[in-house]
C-alpha cells in the first residue's frame, strides 16, 4: 500500500505540476455549468432535481477522462522510461493501481467542485438528496470504468493523441451499447438486454437514487476487466523481442479466464433484484407498506397482467424494462396470491383477441419518425389488475408524466406506477367484497339496535315498515350468522331512561311525521361493534330494498375494505353553447376522474333533504345558494357521524373571456359559523406564488399588441414547507400546493375547543389580503406583483379540519322537511281529504333533528371555490409545463383521511415532476446563476492555495535537506 501511495501522490502532483490538471478541472466546471443552466435551462424546467448535471456526464467524462489517461503510459513510452518502471523494485500492479487512482482523485475533486450546484438547489426547492448521492456515486464509478479504460489504451501506444482516439471509442461503444439511441432500434426486449451492458443505461439505473448492487459490480467488472488488460499490456511490452514461451500463453489464459468470471459473475446477479439500496426520501422505488398490507389482505388470487408491444413509441420503450422490474416485485411480495403476466398481443391472435373481448385493451397508435420514415406504430402499453370477476385497466396515460421543454423533445417518465397499481388492486378487491357478502370483512360481531315506538304510536306506514325491516333483519341474520345480533327496545317504555340515553349519548329526539300530526314517536336503526356506531338512516321509500340498501350501507362503512362512496354536490354543468365554447359554470372532469380511480360517485344536488342512503362521504364544490332542505341534508349527514368537505369561499372568479370576480354566497355561511368557522370576506394574496401565463399590453410605437409572458399572480399562493402541516397526513407528502383566489379562515377557539382543530393550509408571512374584485394584474402601476401591497401583513390559514362532537343548527328548530301546515277550506269534501291522507302515507316523511354528532365527525374546509376546477387546472399546468394536479392530490388526500383510509395518501405524491422550485423573480434567478459561477471560480481558487501550499511545503522541505548537505 505505501508504494501505491508513493506512485499516486507521484502522479496526483504531476497534474498540477503541468496545466492538466487546471485545463482539466476548468473544462470540467465550464461545461458543467453551461449545460446546467443553458443547455438544460435549470429556471425553465422548474424541478428541483439535478437531473441536468448527471444527465449528460456520460459524454462529458468520456473526453474528459480520455484525455486525462492519454499521456499515462504512451507518455512514458515515448520517453524511453517505461523500461526502467517495469524493472524497478515497485511491481506493476502498484503502478497501475498508483495512476489510476490518482486519476480518480482528480475527477472527485472536479464532482466536489460542483458541490454548490447540489446546495443552490435544495435552498431553492424540496432537493432530494437520494438521488443526488446516487449521481454523485455513478459518476465516480462511471468514471472509474472510463479511467481504466483509458489506461489500458494509453499502454498500447506512444502516441497519445492514439490514446486519446483509442479511450474516447472503446468508453464511447460502451456508452453507446445501452443508449436511447441504439435500442431504440430493437424491440423492449433486445433493448433490455442493450442496456444491462451499457455503462450510460447503468449510469442512469443508480441517479435514480437505487443502489443497485448489480450495478455496482457491473462498474467494478469493467475496471478490474480493463486494469487486468492494462497489466497485459505492460507484461507484453517485456516480453517484446523475446521468443514465445509457456509463460506467455498462461498470461493469456489467465487474462481470458478472469474476463470470463467477471460475465459469469454479472450473469449470476442478474436475476438478483432485492440487493440494493433505496436512497430516495420516501423510499420512491421500493414498495411501500401500503401495498404491502394490501396483497396480504387478499382472500383471493390476483392477476396482474402487462401488455406491451415489443415494438413502441421510442419515448415508452425504456419505460417497459422499469416497470416489468416493478411488477416483479409486486409477484414476490404477493407471494403464491399474486400472478404476473407479460404479454405481446401482436405476437399471438388469439391473446389478442382475448385482450379485447375480455377486458377491453387495444392497441393505441403512436404517432413516430425515423431516420428514413416517419408513420403511425400501434403498440401495446397497458397493465390489467384482475380479480375474482373485477378487473381494472391501467392505459399508458395513468402511467406515464410528461413534460414539454418548449420545442424541444418532451420528457417523458414513470408518473407513479405504484400507486396506479396499488389503487387498482384496492379498487377492484373492494367491488368484489361488495358484490358478496357484506359481512365477510366484519373484524368485530355488530348489534344491530331498533330504537322504535310501540305500534299505538308509529303511523301507518311505519308500522308496516317494522314488519319488513324485521323480515330483513332476518335474512341478513341467516348470512351473517353469529357476526349479527339483533336488538329491539322502545325508548318511551317505562320511565323514559333510553330516550334520555339516547339524547345524551348519541344526541337523538323523537320524530313526527308532520306538523298536522305533532305525535312523537321513534324510529331509528344503529349499528354497533363496541369500538363505532354507525346510524342506517331510513330510506324515503319504506320498501324492503330500500330498507336493505340502508342498513348493508351501514355495515359497509364499519367494515374496511369496501370500495366508499362520495356524495358530490357541485355547480350544474354548463350548458353546451357551439359560439362559445367552454362558457358557462364550472367544470369538474378531471377531479371526476381522479376520484374514480378510488371512491364511487353519486351526484346529488340535496334538493330533497336527504344525502344518499349509501354515501360515506358528502364533498361540496363551490356550493350556490344552499336552501333550508339542503342545509338540512347537510347537518344530519354530519350529525350521523359522517364527513363532509367543503371548498367554498365568498368570492367566485370566472377566467372564460378575462378575469372577473363576483361575490358569491354558499348558503352555509351561518351553519359554518355556529360550528366555529368562518371564511373571511376577502382574498388572500401572497407574494410567494405561482407565474402564470398573463396577457401583457405592449406599445410597439403606434401599435398596441398583447403578449403572453410568465409573470407572478398573487392571487395564486405558493404554499410549501411551513404553509403545509407536517403533522397531518392530509398535507404531509404534498411537498408543494398553488391555491388559487382563496380567503382566509379564522377558527372560533371558544366554540371548538372540545374538538380537535388542525391547520392544513397556510400562507407565508408576507401575504396580506384584499376585498377588491378586480383581479385583473397591472403590472405597469405594481410591478412586483401586479396589485397594491397592504402594510398588513401576516400569515392566512386558507383550510382547516375539525373533528370532534358537533351540535346541530337545527337543534330545537323544526325539521325542514315538514310542511307547513295548508289553509283548508270548512267545506272540504271528506272523501278528496281520505284520498289526500292516503297519499301522504305512501309519500311519508318522517321530521327529525339529530341534535348532536358522535365524535367521529368531520368537516375539512378549504377557502377556495375554483382551485380544483378544470380551468384552473388548466391554467396551472400551462405554467408549470405539465399536467399540474397537486389541487386533485390535497382533495384526494383530504377525502381519504376523512374516511380513515390513509393507506393510498404516503404513496400519492411520488410524481417524477412533483419537487418544483420556489416561485422566483427573474432577478432571483440570475442572481442564483451568477452566484455558482462565482463559487465555481472561488472553489478552483481555492484548490489553487490549496496546491500552493502544499508546494511550499515541499520547498521548504527541500531547502532543508539542502542546508543540512
Amino acid at each position: 500500500m505505501d508504494k501505491i501511495a508513493t506512485v499516486f501522490r507521484k502522479e496526483f502532483n504531476g497534474f498540477f505540476s503541468s496545466p492538466a490538471a487546471w485545463l482539466f478541472l476548468g473544462g470540467f466546471l465550464l461545461i458543467t455549468l453551461f449545460i446546467f443552466f443553458w443547455a438544460e435551462a435549470f429556471f425553465a424546467r422548474n424541478i428541483a432535481d439535478l437531473k441536468p448535471l448527471f444527465q449528460w456526464m456520460p459524454i462529458l467524462l468520456i473526453f474528459l477522462t480520455a484525455a486525462l489517461t492519454m499521456r499515462a503510459w504512451s507518455e512514458e513510452r515515448r520517453a524511453g522510461t517505461l523500461e526502467s518502471l517495469l524493472t524497478s523494485p515497485t511491481r506493476p500492479w502498484h503502478l497501475i493501481l498508483g495512476k489510476f487512482f490518482a486519476a480518480l482523485a482528480l475527477v472527485a475533486l472536479a464532482l466536489l467542485l460542483t458541490l454548490p450546484l447540489a446546495i443552490t438547489v435544495s435552498l431553492l426547492g424540496p432537493l432530494d438528496w437520494g438521488p443526488v448521492i446516487g449521481g454523485y456515486l455513478a459518476s465516480l464509478f462511471l468514471a472509474a470504468a472510463y479511467i481504466a479504460i483509458g489506461l489500458t489504451m494509453s499502454a498500447r501506444t506512444d502516441n497519445p493523441i492514439v490514446a486519446l482516439i483509442l479511450s474516447a471509442a472503446v468508453a464511447g461503444a460502451f456508452y453507446l451499447i445501452g443508449s436511447p439511441l441504439l435500442t431504440s432500434l430493437f424491440g423492449h426486449r433486445v433493448g433490455g438486454v442493450l442496456e444491462l451492458l451499457g455503462a450510460g443505461s447503468r449510469f442512469d439505473a443508480i441517479t435514480r437514487g437505487v443502489l443497485d448492487l448489480r450495478d455496482i459490480v457491473y462498474y467494478l467488472s469493467l475496471v478490474g476487466l480493463f486494469l487486468t488488460l492494462n497489466r497485459y499490456s505492460l507484461e507484453r511490452l517485456r516480453w517484446a523481442g523475446n521468443p514465445q514461451r509457456p509463460e506467455h500463453r498462461r498470461w493469456g489464459w489467465a487474462v481470458a479466464l478472469a474476463a470470463i468470471n467477471l460475465v459469469l459473475l454479472n450473469l449470476w446477479l442478474s436475476p438478483l433484484g432485492k440487493i440494493r439500496a433505496d436512497l430516495t426520501q420516501g423510499k420512491l422505488y421500493s414498495l411501500s407498506d401500503t401495498t404491502r398490507n394490501t396483497l396480504s389482505g387478499l382472500q383471493e388470487p390476483l392477476l396482474i397482467r402487462g401488455y406491451f408491444s415489443n415494438r413502441s413509441h421510442p419515448l415508452l420503450e425504456p419505460l417497459v424494462p422499469e416497470l416489468k422490474d416493478l411488477l416483479k416485485e409486486y409477484q414476490v411480495a404477493g407471494d403464491d396470491k399474486l400472478r404476473v403476466e407479460f404479454i405481446d398481443p401482436t405476437q399471438d391472435q388469439a391473446l389478442e383477441e382475448e385482450a379485447a373481448e375480455k377486458y377491453g385493451v387495444k392497441p393505441v397508435p403512436f404517432r413516430m419518425a425515423s431516420r428514413y420514415e416517419a408513420g403511425v406504430v400501434n403498440s401495446y402499453f397497458h397493465i390489467v389488475v384482475a380479480y375474482g370477476d373485477q378487473y381494472e385497466v391501467l392505459p399508458y396515460d395513468q402511467l406515464i408524466e410528461v413534460k414539454s421543454h418548449g420545442e424541444d423533445q418532451p420528457e417523458v417518465v414513470l408518473k407513479n406506477p405504484e400507486y396506479a397499481i396499488t389503487r387498482a388492486i384496492k379498487k377492484v378487491a373492494s367491488a368484489w367484497q361488495s358484490g358478496g357478502n357484506v359481512f365477510a370483512n366484519l373484524q368485530k360481531p355488530i348489534t344491530f339496535h331498533g330504537y322504535i315506538s310501540g305500534d299505538d304510536k308509529l303511523p301507518k306506514p311505519l308500522r308496516e315498515a317494522r314488519a319488513k325491516l324485521q323480515s330483513v333483519l332476518d335474512e341478513m341474520k341467516q348470512q351473517a350468522g353469529d357476526k349479527l345480533k339483533i336488538d329491539f327496545a322502545d325508548p318511551d317504555a317505562g320511565d323514559g331512561k333510553l330516550a334520555k340515553e339516547l339524547g345524551r349519548k348519541y344526541g337523538l329526539a323523537p320524530q313526527i311525521a308532520s306538523l298536522l300530526d305533532p305525535r312523537p314517536f321513534w324510529f331509528y336503526m344503529l349499528l354497533d361493534d363496541g369500538d363505532q356506531v354507525a346510524q342506517a338512516p331510513l330510506p324515503a321509500r319504506l320498501d324492503e330494498a330500500e330498507l336493505k340498501k340502508s342498513l348493508q350501507a351501514a355495515i359497509q362503512h364499519m367494515a374496511p375494505g369496501f370500495l366508499k362512496t362520495v356524495a358530490l354536490v357541485k355547480p350544474p354543468a354548463p350548458m353546451a353553447n357551439p359560439f362559445m365554447p367552454g362558457a358557462g359554470g364550472k367544470r369538474y372532469q378531471d377531479l371526476r376522474d381522479i376520484l374514480s380511480e378510488n371512491v364511487r360517485l353519486i351526484d346529488t344536488d340535496l334538493k330533497d333533504g336527504h344525502v344518499p342512503a349509501d354515501a360515506d362521504l358528502l364533498l361540496l364544490l363551490a356550493p350556490d345558494k344552499l336552501d333550508d332542505k339542503q342545509l338540512y341534508a347537510v347537518d344530519q349527514f354530519l350529525m350521523q357521524g359522517g364527513s363532509v368537505v367543503i371548498a367554498s369561499s365568498p368570492f367566485d372568479v370566472s377566467i372564460r373571456g378575462g378575469l372577473t370576480a363576483s361575490k358569491h354566497q354558499s348558503g352555509l355561511e351561518k351553519w359554518l359559523k355556529h360550528h366555529g368557522l368562518t371564511i373571511g370576506d376577502s382574498l388572500v394574496l401572497d407574494p410567494q406564488n405561482a407565474s402564470l401565463p398573463i396577457p401583457v399590453r405592449r406599445q410597439i410605437g403606434p401599435i398596441a399588441v398583447n403578449e403572453i409572458r410568465m409573470l407572478p399572480y398573487p392571487h395564486f399562493p405558493d404554499i410549501r414547507g411551513k404553509g403545509l402541516n407536517a403533522d397531518s397526513p392530509v398535507t404531509r407528502a404534498l411537498g408543494q400546493l398553488t391555491m388559487s383566489w382563496a380567503s382566509p379562515i379564522s377558527v372560533d377557539t371558544e366554540k371548538n375547543k372540545q374538538r380537535k382543530v388542525t391547520r392544513l393550509l397556510r400562507s407565508s408571512e408576507q401575504s396580506w389580503t384584499s376585498t377588491s374584485l378586480n383581479v385583473v394584474p397591472d403590472y405597469q402601476r405594481w410591478p412586483d406583483t401586479g396589485f397594491e401591497p397592504d402594510d398588513q401583513r401576516g400569515a392566512q390559514t386558507l383550510a382547516e379540519a375539525v373533528e370532534g362532537e358537533f351540535d346541530s343548527w337545527f337543534k330545537g328548530k323544526p325539521s325542514p322537511l315538514l310542511k307547513k301546515p295548508a289553509d283548508k277550506k270548512q267545506d272540504e269534501d271528506k272523501d278528496a281529504k281520505k284520498e289526500k291522507d292516503d297519499e301522504a302515507d305512501k309519500d311519508l316523511v318522517v321530521g327529525s333533528v339529530i341534535e348532536r354528532s358522535s365524535s367521529s365527525a368531520r368537516v375539512v374546509l378549504i377557502a377556495s371555490n375554483a382551485f380544483a376546477s378544470d380551468a384552473v387546472i388548466s391554467l396551472l399546468s400551462q405554467g408549470q409545463g405539465v399536467l399540474y394536479t397537486r389541487p386533485l392530490e390535497f382533495l384526494q388526500n383530504a377525502i381519504d383521511w376523512s374516511l380513515d383510509d390513509q393507506g393510498l395518501v404516503n404513496i400519492r405524491s411520488r410524481a417524477r415532476f412533483a419537487r418544483v422550485l420556489k416561485p422566483m423573480t427573474r432577478g432571483a434567478q440570475q442572481f442564483w446563476e451568477y452566484l455558482n459561477y462565482a463559487l465555481a471560480l472561488l472553489g478552483l481558487g481555492l484548490v489553487w492555495l490549496w496546491r500552493r501550499r502544499i508546494q511550499r511545503r515541499k520547498q521548504a522541505h527541500y531547502n532543508d535537506i539542502l542546508a543540512e548537505v
